[in-house]
């Protein structure tokens, strides 16, 4: 029987880049590696990763920020080149932590965000391994039920817990039993932060220059895909529900050094429901074994 330890003790502590503040969690001595967060509501680095964070800090350096517009972080996200915003805070954090470069582990919205920090600063960024990243092919097909699910969080009647549940258990895992109860509650908690549900950090693009944000979010569309030079990792959920599997074959088609892992019965949350296969394959490639 699987089981699933809670992360380690963590060093926490609040570090100041331009424009805002971001929360960092971490453990563990080596290389250091990221872990960037989804964007579902109420999510946060070590919540996300507590099933990674104790077996990768073995061998790495393990730092687990909360994302800009989440957490305790600092709230709002630029609405029109979301992905850039968030790649600019986590540059920022290198800076801030004095690292030259990291390997980057991201999934969905935090995956975006890596890819995007790869794209426009390549030499900061050593290895790479994306979990059902978001911005792939968002131009070329409509919305799947999942991210709709995500993106509707805040809008109509407003967030509850059982919209959130609907779209844990429904949408986000392949297994909706693997998800407590806890977890669903404190994310809930988490969602109904004033600040959150003032300017929630992930929504559907509007106004003057919606067309040209869709643009900018797809990288598909983005000719440097071609020529990024960052060995990359790419793990897919077979029945992920949120973001489409057919997007790993599309990054692997372009991407000069990308391998592609897609996973049996796994949802969108590979880290969370496959945790012994990810955290054996992610620590493997960004050591360089595979």
């Amino acid at each position: 029987m699987t089981t699933h330890t809670t992360p380690p003790p963590m060093q926490e502590y609040l570090l100041d880049v331009p424009g805002k503040t971001i929360f960092v969690a971490e453990t563990g001595d080596g290389p250091p590696v990221l872990l960037l967060h989804g964007g579902g509501p109420g999510a946060s680095g070590v919540s996300n990763y507590s099933r990674n964070i104790g077996e990768l800090a073995k061998e790495y350096r393990v730092i687990v920020p909360d994302l800009p517009g989440y957490g305790r972080s600092t709230k709002g996200v630029d609405g029109t080149d979301p992905f850039g915003h968030l790649a600019d805070g986590i540059r920022g954090l290198l800076d801030g932590l004095g690292l030259d470069k990291a390997h980057l582990v991201g999934n969905s919205y935090g995956g975006a965000c890596a890819l995007r920090l790869a794209l426009d600063t390549p030499d900061r960024v050593d290895r790479m391994v994306l979990m059902g990243p978001g911005g792939i092919g968002t131009t070329r097909a409509l919305p799947t039920p999942g991210l709709n699910s995500l993106l509707d969080y805040y809008t109509g009647d407003g967030p509850s817990r059982p919209k959130l549940e609907k779209f844990i258990r429904n949408y986000l895992v392949f297994n909706a039993a693997d998800v407590p109860d806890s977890v669903i509650d404190a994310r809930y908690r988490a969602s109904i932060d004033p600040e959150v549900v003032a300017a929630p950090p992930l929504r559907r693009p509007s106004g003057p220059n919606a067309l040209r944000t869709l643009w900018r979010t797809d990288f598909t569309r983005d000719e440097r895909l071609s020529r990024l030079p960052v060995a990359t990792l790419v793990l897919w959920g077979a029945a992920d529900k949120v973001n489409r599997p057919s997007g790993g074959r599309m990054l692997a088609a372009r991407m000069p050094d990308c391998d592609l892992y897609e996973v049996a019965n796994t949802g969108h949350w590979v880290q969370f429901e496959r945790a012994e296969l990810f955290n054996r394959v992610c620590a493997d490639f960004l050591a360089g074994r595979r």
